[in-house]
């Protein structure tokens, strides 16, 4: 996952505005109690960093995997 897929997926699963606040405020204390922007700048990667906070965040597994790909070109 890259980072553009990371925002992506962010984005698509909370929305813009609380995604930001998500990826701002939240504590992933499975990456040493950062946030998912802490964890980005600190050069985590990002598919670790998503998979964090869908934990915390409750995301379903099956909304987990597979996010945050452009759509296919027609």
């Amino acid at each position: 996952m890259r980072k553009s897929e990371f925002a992506r997926a962010v984005v698509d699963e909370f929305g813009e505005g609380y995604g930001r606040v998500v990826t701002r405020d939240v504590v992933l204390a499975a990456l040493g109690s950062v946030s998912a922007d802490e964890a980005i700048g600190r050069g985590d990667d990002p598919r670790d960093v998503w998979l964090a906070l869908c934990e915390v965040e409750n995301v379903p597994e099956s909304r987990r995997y597979g996010v945050g790909l452009p759509k296919p070109r027609p």
